[in-house]
């Protein structure tokens, strides 16, 4: 700068060293333009070469201030560029990193994310699991020995660094590249609490830095004997265990200070890789580990190479337990909702945790349902030959989930029957068969002859083996008549019925046999319950859920409810239907539900009466019950304590609900069906055996009209108190058990399953024969 100014100063010498330069050449310059003729001769070149001295001597120094060669080939300007935004870059990356950093103020208050609380529909919390339940030990209480395996194993300058150890980098690094994998790592224990406590898991270089510069924060805020406190009680070690005392019991069950110097060390290998380095998984790992880990004590000076060798021949002796967390009175539906979160929010976000979930759970109605499985299987049970039950309810309006009951004894069992046991549905299934129907047009005065049938060589048997020759539809389903079901299904054809169930909720795989009409495809009881709720909300269908909204641990939310109906029965069809199932619960198998107010069900037995159930609705609510034993043996009960278990179930839900009433049957003459039926043509109808002859000139198939009933006039409608001839006979509660009904039709081994036929073509393909039951489905 002082050189720069220095020859400023001599250019200004130059020009004003005796003050006339300047003037001088101006009055030249003016006066020029007066000159004489004679001087005005003047070569012009001459008068130029005058003009560039002058210029030469005002420009010169000013080009000596200048670099010889352009800025953008000088290498010492990109240099102090490159050093410049480098110095802007490494700045602005400081504030962006130390502004991401969370508030560690209160610290020593805060809990790992993990933590998921499940509330129910009033906010009631139902169940709390995570770091947050476990339990907890201050420094104080930690044994000397635990806290000299982890700082031995995890981070043996614990002591020494501010949070980041750099040594511990270094050594990493060098150890990694001549293994040429990831073999040491170099993360401190301040840095792996900042990570369980305040950030994710996730693998990036921003992550790492941050957990650097957050680790670095907490050490200035806290002293070693907090952070080891802090550490101790939320890593994560394997097998739902969080914190040392939680692993002491999972592993051992012992409290912290019972641990030996052999179990503590195998414990305190476990963060790096708990599954891996699991004593329940991996028990050759676990001591590979273990004995790490005590070698390490000893180049600490913690413990003598004689301790280590006692407690390297020690054999690992488990003794595993259930984590303690907060158990949940309604074991079935929490674990229901745990296993549905994924659908709802990412991975990631459940393994950020920290959720609270908003659930659909009524905790009266739950109470309730809990109680009548309960008293009916200790009740009921031991005389009529079942072991378990469950029941689901269901806002038939949004498909809430209200109450559920997977079982009787959670400890025991945590098999859930509403969702996992895939049952024969029997008659019950008969309700989507007749929807079906009634939505192609049928009425349910249409009539159908009850009589022996053989179908390609399989025989339906009706459960009383007796027969009632022309039936209407009405009829045929209160007295729950399996012929004629049968007969239906092969009017109807396989492809609309499975059509029907699908969008009525079933999810399970069906096959198009004859004895779909019976329910020898087995579903679970939440899909069934779910079915029947369509008809309850006048053929609209919604998904069953179990959860209404999530909010992390910031109170944001991540799901907010997205209920979807769709139309599957149009709503004169699911009116008729609906009415048809009132009389089923008025005068036929469902007497046991009558509530004094409208209510429409089902009944259904499976073969050897091994599987009871109901299921049932009135305008509010759907309800399912289900009875039977897990080993799938049979029962010597009936679908009737089915119903009163639905019925206790619902006397206590109904109590503070409004009466009802279900849609009006709409006018029946000139109606037609909002789908198409796909009749079964080429099916081998014949006689069956059976002990009444059919009607003379009967050809064993239908010979029904779309448009109107069959050639034989059909019956009128039956009278109020018209009494079901297939009615199942009551069990009473002091009687000694009934004799087990004799076999029904049993599910075909493994069908194969026929491809249903491509619309507006062929006929569908012959189906395969079944064989005979033994005896038929129930009711």
């Amino acid at each position: 700068m002082e050189n720069f100014l220095s020859k400023l100063k001599n250019i200004s010498t130059r020009f004003n060293g005796s003050g006339s330069l300047p003037s001088d050449t101006l009055r030249n310059e003016i006066s020029s333009r007066h000159l004489s003729e004679s001087e005005s001769q003047v070569p012009a070149r001459s008068r130029n070469q005058r003009r560039s001295g002058k210029l030469k001597q005002v420009l010169t120094p000013l080009r000596q201030l200048l670099p010889r060669t352009p800025l953008y080939r000088n290498r010492r300007f990109w240099l102090l560029l490159l050093l410049g935004g480098g110095g802007g870059v490494l700045a602005w990356g400081y504030w962006t990193i130390e502004r991401s950093l969370p508030n560690t103020a209160d610290i020593s208050s805060f809990v790992r994310d993990r933590t998921l609380t499940i509330r129910a529909a009033d906010g009631s919390v139902l169940q709390q699991l995570g770091p947050a339940t476990r339990d907890k030990l201050t420094y104080a209480k930690l044994p000397a020995r635990v806290v000299k395996a982890f700082v031995a194993a995890e981070d043996r300058r614990f002591y020494q660094h501010n949070g980041v150890d750099y040594q511990s980098i270094v050594r990493a690094l060098a150890s990694n590249l001549v293994a040429r994998d990831v073999v040491e790592g170099a993360s401190t224990i301040t840095q792996q609490l900042a990570r369980v406590v305040y950030l994710n898991q996730e693998r990036s270089m921003w992550r790492k830095l941050q957990e650097a510069f957050l680790a670095q924060k907490i050490e200035r805020e806290l002293s070693k004997p907090q952070i080891l406190e802090k550490y101790l009680n939320l890593v994560y070690l394997g097998s739902g265990a969080y914190g040392v005392a939680d692993a002491a019991w999972v592993y051992f069950g012992k409290t912290v200070d019972q641990l030996t110097l052999a179990e503590t060390a195998m414990i305190a290998g476990l963060p790096p890789a708990p599954s891996e380095y699991s004593p329940i998984v991996n028990r050759k790992s676990a001591e590979e580990r273990r004995g790490i880990v005590l070698d390490r004590m000893v180049e600490q000076g913690y413990i003598s190479s004689a301790e280590a060798e006692a407690a390297r021949a020690q054999p690992i002796t488990l003794n595993p337990k259930v984590p303690k967390k907060l158990y949940s009175d309604t074991p079935y539906f929490t674990s229901f909702v745990q296993q549905e979160l994924p659908k709802y929010v990412s991975k990631e976000q459940l393994e950020i945790g920290g959720l609270t979930v908003e659930t659909t759970l009524h905790p009266q109605w739950q109470k309730a349902a809990d109680r009548v499985v309960r008293n009916a299987v200790q009740n009921a049970g031991p005389s009529e030959g079942f072991g378990q039950a469950a029941l689901v309810a269901i806002n038939p309006r949004n498909g809430e989930i209200r109450a559920m009951v997977g079982g009787t004894d959670f400890a025991k069992s945590q098999f859930n029957r509403v969702v996992q046991a895939q049952r024969q549905p029997g008659s019950s299934f008969k309700t989507i068969l007749y929807t079906t129907a009634i939505a192609t047009g049928m009425s349910p005065w249409d009539s159908y002859q009850d009589a022996p049938l053989r179908v390609d060589g399989y025989e339906p048997q009706n459960y009383s083996r007796k027969y009632n020759g022309w039936m209407s539809l009405r009829d045929a389903l209160t007295s729950s008549i399996n012929i004629i079901s049968v007969r239906l299904i092969l009017d109807v054809g396989f492809d609309p019925v499975i059509n029907m169930a699908k969008g009525m909720g079933i999810k399970s795989k069906l096959m198009p046999t004859y004895s779909l009409a019976l329910g020898a495809s087995e579903v679970n009881l939440l899909e069934l319950t779910g079915a029947y709720g369509t008809l309850a909300a006048q053929g609209e269908h919604v998904e069953s859920h179990a959860i209404r909204r999530i909010v992390d641990r910031k109170g944001q939310v991540l799901y907010d409810g997205d209920i979807k109906r769709k139309r599957v029965v149009d709503k004169v069809s699911a009116a008729i239907m609906t009415w048809m199932m009132q009389n089923v619960v008025n005068s036929g198998t469902g007497r046991a539900a009558q509530l004094g107010r409208p209510v429409a069900g089902k009944t259904g037995t499976s073969e050897k009466a091994r599987d009871l159930w109901f299921v049932g609705f009135i305008p509010q609510v759907v309800t399912g019950v289900w009875l039977g034993n897990d080993d799938n043996s049979p029962t010597y009960s009936y679908s009737s304590t089915a119903a009163t278990v639905w019925h206790d179930f619902m006397k206590v839900v109904v109590q503070k609900l409004p009466v009802e009433q279900f849609p009006d049957v709409p006018k029946l003459e000139g109606r037609k069906g909002s789908i198409k039926a796909k009749k079964i043509n080429n099916a081998r109808i014949g006689v069956g055996r059976g002990p009444e002859p059919e009607s003379e000139g009967y050809s064993g198939g239908s010979e029904r009209s779309w448009e109107r009933g069959y050639d034989e006039p059909a019956p009128a409608a039956p009278s109020e108190d018209y009494s079901p001839r297939e009615e199942e006979p009551p069990v009473e509660a002091e009687a000694a058990p009934e004799p087990a009904p004799a076999d029904p039709e049993p599910a075909p081994a493994d069908p194969e399953p026929v491809a249903p036929p491509p619309e507006n073509t062929a006929p569908a393909p012959e189906p395969a024969a079944e064989p005979a039951p033994a005896a038929p489905a129930g009711n």
